[in-house]
């Protein structure tokens, strides 16, 4: 078995970079032949990602965070045009890694790289938003808006920093007017949230409880504009996985959402920010686009 494997030297506050070599014998030691590349740039690993899956390798690999993760399926998917990822596994290196938690993959590393050289494979989705793909999440308005102050600090680290993320995004928080048209339903007005799952947890909270990675469906979780008291009570009950029960939260299955936002929007895809001011948003599902060791 031959793989490639793209290591993030930054993921988890710059600590994957020191797992290089680990990284690399742990293949060795697994009787895989392993190519390891870093990253050293935004998006460079989907440049990488889809060099390798058209370079013949059995199989593809991310070490790192979600971030990471986001940045090899962009490069698989669009190797693969409108059939199935060359085999995509993962060494979790990040500091949350929501969507290898979510998949069920082991925590270790030592332990991820005896899955991947197993070379067994299942089937995923994927979700699109607009030129982006997704694997774990995407989002539009006050979730991306928090990623934003998120990224401004330099200091902070852990659960104080998203904190001190959202109190800022929260005393800026304005609403946007948009436009949305789901599967059967719809919305026009000032919104502050919309969500969009493949798998159920994002940022380290459940955000879609019971999302499938594999039903051909999205998870959408809609807010329109509502007081900031209650903005915080959606919030503290997000917290708790009971959100959706919000009578202000709209919570959807679907396969498609068109959104025009004015102002644009902000937006994410699994956690990395690559709009700020999107006014017209496509989401669609891809049902399995994504063949991940397993």
């Amino acid at each position: 078995m031959r793989v490639k494997v793209i290591l993030n030297p930054y993921a988890n506050r710059w600590r994957a970079g020191a797992q290089a070599g680990a990284t690399a014998e742990a293949f060795r030691a697994a009787g895989v032949d392993c190519d390891l590349v870093t990253t050293n740039a935004p998006r460079h690993g989907d440049a990488l990602a889809e060099a390798a899956a058209r370079g013949g390798y059995d199989a593809v690999v991310a070490a790192g965070g979600d971030g990471t993760i986001n940045e090899v399926i962009n490069g698989l998917l669009r190797a693969a045009g409108d059939g199935p990822t060359k085999p995509f596994g993962i060494v979790p290196l990040g500091t949350a890694n929501d969507f290898n938690l979510m998949a069920g993959l082991p925590s270790v590393p030592a332990e991820s790289v005896a899955v991947i050289a197993r070379g067994q494979t299942r089937l995923i989705d994927a979700g699109q938003v607009n030129e982006r793909f997704f694997i774990n999440n995407s989002a539009a308005a006050m979730e991306p808006m928090v990623t934003l102050e998120n990224i401004k600090m330099k200091r902070l680290s852990g659960e104080v920093r998203y904190i001190v993320a959202l109190l800022r995004a929260l005393a800026k928080l304005k609403p946007w007017q948009m436009s949305l048209a789901w599967d059967g339903g719809g919305y026009e007005g000032p919104a502050y949230l919309l969500s969009v799952c493949n798998s159920a947890r994002t940022g380290g909270f459940m955000m879609a409880p019971g999302a499938l990675l594999d039903d051909g469906l999205l998870d959408m979780v809609f807010a329109p504009q509502v007081s900031k008291g209650q903005v915080i009570s959606i919030l503290l009950k997000l917290m708790r996985g009971q959100h959706i029960q919000h009578p202000a939260v709209t919570f959807r299955r679907v396969t498609a959402i068109d959104l025009t936002s004015r102002p644009g929007t902000p937006l994410h895809s699994d956690g990395e920010i690559f709009a700020e001011a999107a006014e017209v948003v496509r989401y669609r599902v891809l049902p399995g686009r994504v063949r991940l060791l397993s």
